[in-house]
């Protein structure tokens, strides 16, 4: 067998994230043509064909497949030694990763500026989605989730904020619709509601197993669409307390029961105990809850 390359791997690598030459010549940043000498070298080293070559772009044999699956193992724990490295240094210089929902990722901004205003050095890589990424994946050092508090036995889980809900209409719904002063008047109205994907949740699900399909007239799988149809007047759906505030044309229902502020959870600021010395992820800790608790008090 001929020395193996280091870098023949990463190319590799890359290729097969990517899909074809091309793709992976521009994430590398140079040509194709030097791309395809990285493989042929690695694949002549090992005598193993690692790529099938298509026209519509490059597809991994079962050796492929196999190098691809462990290459990403180990850029995992490299990603997790440069962290742990990284915190033994402890100047504020370097990266932060971190992860929210998409309905949350606003509240963060005034925070990070302080933040960097500190901290010049420090850049801040927000990756919103629905998505949960644990921070045990060595893809992110900081997750911040809504819900719960985490119970992971690897994870470091700190209190941000409170998270309050509670159903809205706007006045002008309200005016010519009325509201519901019961569970057995809601089929009456028009419900905003989030999709099953939501369902789980028991401040909705309580309320979705009152309603027909017909009473739901409109449901999305982000709150932010629901806040947006909820203040347009197109019905009655629940918002975060945090949220409605800003609208001042939204009435809260607060006659039913069922339809009455309830306390789902907080934001739960989640990190690896690997982390725990870090100094850049308890700085930035410290500044997320000084700059968020007056949203608590909702």
């Amino acid at each position: 067998m001929q020395k193996l390359n280091w870098d023949d791997f990463k190319v590799a690598h890359t290729v097969a994230k990517a899909g074809s030459l091309a793709k992976a010549a521009t994430i590398l940043k140079c040509n194709h043509t030097t791309v395809l000498r990285h493989i042929n070298r690695l694949e002549d080293a090992l005598n193993v064909t690692l790529f099938i070559r298509h026209q519509r772009g490059y597809q991994l044999t079962d050796a492929g497949q196999i190098m691809s699956e462990t290459l990403e193992d180990l850029e995992t724990q490299f990603i997790a030694l440069e962290d742990k490295l990284q915190s033994i240094q402890q100047d504020f210089s370097g990266k932060i990763r971190i992860t929210t929902v998409t309905s949350y990722s606003p509240l963060l901004a005034p925070a990070m500026q302080q933040f960097r205003k500190q901290y010049p050095k420090v850049r801040i890589e927000l990756l919103a989605t629905d998505e949960v990424i644990p921070p045990q994946s060595g893809n992110i050092h900081v997750s911040l989730r809504a819900g719960p508090e985490p119970k992971e036995p690897d994870l470091i889980a700190k209190h941000v904020i409170s998270l309050k809900m509670s159903y809205f209409a706007s006045k002008e719904y309200m005016t010519v619709y009325g509201l519901p002063q019961n569970e057995d008047e809601f089929n009456q109205f028009h419900w905003l509601m989030p999709d099953s994907s939501k369902h789980h949740i028991p401040f909705i699900n309580q309320v979705i197993k009152h309603l027909k399909n017909d009473s739901i007239v409109y449901t999305s799988n982000q709150f932010s669409d629901i806040q947006s149809a909820v203040v347009s007047g197109m019905g009655i759906g629940p918002l975060s307390e945090n949220d409605a505030i800003k609208h001042s044309n939204l009435v809260r229902l607060d006659d039913c029961p069922l339809l009455c502020t309830e306390n789902v959870g907080a934001l739960w600021y989640t990190y690896h105990k690997d982390l725990k010395q870090n100094a850049k992820i308890r700085a930035l800790y410290e500044y997320l809850v000084e700059h968020t608790q007056h949203l608590s008090m909702v």
